[in-house]
């Protein structure tokens, strides 16, 4: 016969795994250098820079008038907020007066984006946690069911379904009829008779609950040391958004309540967005009842954008993005072109609580932990 088989157990010490950069749950090309001891991460690196287009440098070298569409591609999931805050920095250093209707007509596509990018992290982040919802796809594809309907709406309104194209120094593109209107209030009625049923497929489940309660969590002390924003910062007991603290276009009119949880978990920032998604149907509802008549621009027709020119100086300007604070640092040498500009992304401050998050949790809670941070890497990397 033969000798028995002697099992021996060695303590191996830390083991560096690579999660990323190609991975379905880093929302992107992030790679995280995970230093784990059996399943517990022990340390966590992330390595940024895989879609770095070099964005701020290139605004040097191209008119004022050239650069709003150029920042839609860095935010890729709500890009008129990235072109909504460059033209909101211009105006205020040119002093460059927006008619009330375009004002108003920016913040109701920016709340439609807002939306539209909320559902595609509830939906990805069903297919993060994956087995736990039953593979996460059914969650997944409800959400993209109703945004696909958002981005059928804006394609009507402006001709493109992503990146709209909307926002002009001065004003903005495209204008709202009645027709447009009227299917605005009705997808906003729809979508709000939807989200009972993607609160039903994520957070009334127990193995959501689960995998969320708990985790991940950020302190209002920590939260603020890290400068996070947005709907990262108002779930951990922070009761700030920039449409409210630093008003801007419509919203000075507009009223709504800022939705804050104390936990500070993953769970916490999933209540946050979904508190929001319905806050936007209803402010995009107030826009359209409340929109004022007259122009959408207030500037002369633009026949070569070399012969925009600001005055010298330097200002600061920023948007709430549905990741949050997403602000413009632009400096001007009376050129026509940018001296210097300065991208604040909400996305690059969010993503520093993950080595304070990761340590101590499972590999399991790292996708759960990341996905309720809702990072684009365009938004990081620019």
């Amino acid at each position: 016969m033969s000798a028995p088989i002697e099992v021996v157990e060695r303590e191996f010490g830390e083991l560096a795994l690579n999660m990323g950069p190609q991975h379905p749950s880093t929302h992107g090309v992030l790679r995280l250098i995970l230093h784990l001891s059996g399943e517990t991460v022990v340390k966590a690196d992330p390595s940024i820079g895989y879609l770095h287009r070099g964005v701020e440098k290139l605004s040097e070298h191209l008119a004022y008038d050239q650069l709003a569409p150029v920042y839609e591609r860095d935010d890729y999931l709500a890009p008129t907020a990235n072109s909504h805050a460059y033209c909101l920095a211009v105006e205020a250093l040119g002093k460059i007066e927006v008619p009330p209707r375009g004002r108003w007509m920016r913040a109701f596509v920016a709340e439609w984006q807002r939306v539209s990018s909320h559902l595609v992290w509830l939906g990805t982040l069903g297919l993060d946690l994956g087995g736990a919802l039953g593979g996460g796809t059914t969650l997944y594809m409800h959400c993209f069911r109703e945004r696909e309907k958002i981005l059928d709406l804006l394609e009507e309104l402006t001709g493109t379904r992503y990146h709209t194209n909307m926002n002009m120094i001065g004003g903005c593109r495209y204008d709202l009829d009645g027709a447009m209107a009227a299917k605005s209030v009705a997808l906003s009625a729809e979508i709000a008779r939807a989200l009972p049923e993607l609160h039903a497929l994520a957070g009334d489940t127990g193995i959501f609950r689960e995998r969320t309660e708990g985790v991940g969590v950020i302190t209002k002390d920590l939260a603020l040391s890290l400068g996070v924003t947005g709907p990262t910062l108002r779930a951990s007991g922070f009761p700030t958004d920039i449409r409210t603290a630093a008003p801007y276009d419509a919203y000075p009119e507009l009223r709504f309540e800022i939705p804050v949880r104390q936990a500070g978990d993953a769970l916490a920032r999933y209540q946050v967005r979904m508190d929001e998604i319905a806050i936007s149907l209803r402010l995009v509802d107030a826009i359209v009842e409340g929109l004022p008549p007259g122009p959408l621009f207030s500037r002369k027709p633009i026949k070569n954008p070399k012969a925009t020119k600001l005055p010298a100086g330097e200002t600061y300007v920023a948007v709430e993005s549905p990741r949050g604070e997403l602000g413009f640092h632009l400096v001007s040498d009376g050129t026509a072109q940018p001296l210097r500009l300065k991208i604040n992304a909400p996305s690059f401050a969010n993503l520093q609580a993950v080595p304070h998050l990761l340590p101590g949790g499972l590999v399991a809670d790292v996708v759960a932990i990341l996905g309720s941070l809702d990072p684009v890497m365009g938004d990081v990397d620019r």
